[in-house]
């Protein structure tokens, strides 16, 4: 287990993919300008009424917006984590799942003791009651395409665009946009997310990893969390 999760979250796999400083000066420009726009948009998505129509709309411009921040800034890659037993580099696939579903794991466990705080429980059904009064197919999609569309954007564009500590300042920058939703457990969750996603990118290299695991641990939040606040 241990040798399992260094290769997963911490040991680096050499590559060269260093910018030039004024294609690392662009990346910085579209990145600052994306989170600006992201951070807005996102507040107006979860404030819109649930089982409001706009609210699809809303999260697929929001998507739109990371997706194009991210690729408007330079290169992305896909990475590769260290192979088992020696062996050679290799695309991270089932491990960003199995951190996914465990990092789920843990906000389920978690969960069960936020219910029973009044304000904290409140802040997240606000969230829950999305799930409840939406398509269920359509929430698939969103949670999919927009949990992509952020690592594209925070653990691509933005992770290149900070060479010192890229892991804790993608992760500022992530729960400050999350911030803008004005819902302290999605701050904290992202909080917890952006570390870990921030180690796989650290570690492969690319946004592959991070995106697996993001849209894993989405998923199962979206399927569990109604079942917890029901």
């Amino acid at each position: 287990m241990h040798r399992w999760l260094r290769r997963a979250l911490w040991d680096v796999v050499p590559r060269e993919d260093r910018e030039s400083p004024a294609a690392l000066r662009r990346r910085r420009r579209v990145t600052a300008a994306g989170v600006v726009a992201g951070a807005l948009l996102l507040g107006v998505s979860l404030r819109i009424e649930p089982g409001s129509a706009w609210f699809y709309p809303a999260t697929f411009a929001l998507a739109a917006v990371w997706t194009v921040g991210a690729f408007a800034s330079g290169p992305l890659h896909l990475g590769r984590i260290a192979g088992g037993r020696g062996g050679s580099p290799v695309r991270p696939v089932v491990t960003p799942v199995v951190l996914g579903l465990a990092l789920a794991a843990l906000f389920v466990a978690g969960a069960l003791v936020v219910r029973e705080v009044p304000w904290l429980d409140q802040q997240v059904r606000s969230v829950v009651d999305i799930a409840d009064r939406g398509s269920l197919g359509l929430l698939v999609v969103v949670t999919v395409v927009n949990g992509v569309a952020e690592e594209l954007f925070f653990r691509g564009a933005a992770y290149a665009a900070v060479p010192r500590h890229p892991v804790a300042w993608t992760t500022v920058g992530y729960v400050l946009a999350t911030l803008a939703t004005g819902n302290v457990m999605l701050a904290f969750a992202a909080v917890l997310l952006g570390v870990l996603v921030g180690l796989q990118r650290r570690a492969s290299g690319g946004v592959l990893g991070p995106a697996l695991t993001h849209c894993t641990w989405s998923l199962a939040m979206l399927f569990a969390l109604p079942l917890l606040f029901a």
